[in-house]
């Protein structure tokens, strides 16, 4: 267990940490499979979004509007259908729809009282500034894979937020999701990480697999605030 009240900022990773991004991919994914006589479970779609995302993440920086509908057209050429125009933008434009799990805002408010928080998010600004209306609080700092001109887990985007932060590092706590975009680079740089295991009961997530010791792990954000609390 870690002591919270060492901490002076808290650095969030969004969608799949606040935003429930699995339930706003396969809404989208789902139904356009099957509009091509594509039948896949959720699994089954998760696991394939995480292998096609981190590999256009992987090369030359374009904007994450652009890298789902790469996603999309990928989805396409797998399974022998090639997407319409609008098939193309419905992952992106989908995004201002997504929401926050149920314990989030709540929770956001609550840690709001002590921490500075900060958004670490592998997005573009115009997309995330739809999520942050549902977010409900005013964040410290937002940085984008947009600002950084790359994707997590690259060091870049952490050390951006690092800098614009402006605090010890020893002060800085990372809560994340995703061990491969997040927990495992955030760990390598030095900080703290806490693993918001949301996936717990619910299998594959959309990211890729990966493994590490994160200082603390918590099923949610509510137990998060409650201990930030004691």
């Amino acid at each position: 267990m870690i002591e919270l009240n060492q901490y002076k900022a808290l650095t969030f990773d969004c969608y799949g940490t606040l935003i429930d991004w699995e339930n706003g991919i396969l809404g989208v994914l789902k139904p356009l499979l099957l509009t091509h006589n594509t039948n896949l479970d959720n699994d089954q779609i998760l696991d394939i979004f995480a292998e096609f995302e981190a590999e256009l993440e992987k090369g030359e920086y374009i904007k994450y509007r652009e890298v789902l509908k790469r996603v999309v057209q990928k989805f396409g050429e797998r399974f022998g259908f090639k997407p319409t125009a609008d098939e193309l933008n419905s992952l992106a434009n989908s995004i201002q729809h997504w929401l926050p799990f149920p314990d989030t805002v709540e929770a956001l408010r609550t840690l709001k009282q002590k921490f500075k928080l900060v958004i670490i998010s592998n997005v573009d600004d115009d997309l995330f500034a739809f999520s942050a209306k549902h977010l409900e609080v005013k964040f410290d700092e937002i940085i984008t894979a947009e600002q950084a001109k790359s994707y997590k887990p690259s060091f870049n985007n952490f050390r951006l937020a690092i800098e614009r932060i402006d605090l010890p590092q020893e002060q800085i706590l990372h809560v994340a999701a995703s061990v491969y975009h997040d927990i495992v680079t955030a760990k390598s740089l030095g900080l703290s990480t806490v693993w918001v295991n949301r996936r717990a009961e619910q299998g594959v997530s959309a990211n890729l697999p990966a493994v590490t010791q994160p200082d603390l792990e918590v099923p949610d954000l509510k137990t998060l605030a409650a201990l930030s609390s004691q």
